[in-house]
């Protein structure tokens, strides 16, 4: 077994890489939709939804760059292209969505979509003794979690 830089098992690394390059084409899909989410917004509940909207595209952008950088650590190249992000899409594209209800409802799709993705790449970081991959897929993993709560009290529901 050949170990990489940081310690790893250079093909299990491999294979790390290439699902988190999955998960970052979905985030930036749920980036961009939540841009459009917030430029699109309209009725009586846009000035609180604009400003949460923004905050969870400057969270999202923020989390693409450290999956971005994640890649590079486990020594693989980020996918930068909206072919490859459209590509390997699991997350729900929005399209010219205005309402709140619906605007909400995708947010929560997504939120769904990404954790499917990071609880599968959980798994194998888990195995690979991949530690630095493992915690930011758990930092994110409860940080959605919570969102998706949130976002399903607004709408009256539970989780």
């Amino acid at each position: 077994m050949k170990l990489n830089s940081i310690g790893l098992n250079q093909n299990k690394t491999k294979d790390i890489a290439k699902d988190v390059n999955e998960l970052l084409a979905n985030f930036q899909i749920y980036y961009q939709n939540l841009r459009g989410i917030h430029w699109n917004i309209k009725g009586k509940r846009f000035f609180d939804l604009h400003v949460k909207f923004e905050e969870l595209y400057t969270d999202a952008n923020i989390k693409v760059d450290e999956i971005a950088e994640r890649i590079l650590t486990l020594g693989e190249t980020p996918w930068h292209t909206f072919d490859d992000y459209t590509k390997l899409a699991k997350v729900p594209i929005g399209k010219n969505i205005s309402q709140d209800e619906k605007a909400v409802r995708l947010i929560i799709e997504s939120l769904s979509e990404l954790l499917k993705i990071e609880r599968q790449i959980l798994d194998k970081t888990d195995e690979a003794k991949d530690e630095g991959t493992n915690s930011m897929m758990s930092d994110f993993i409860t940080e959605q979690e919570k969102t998706v709560w949130m976002m399903k009290a607004w709408l009256g529901e539970t989780v």
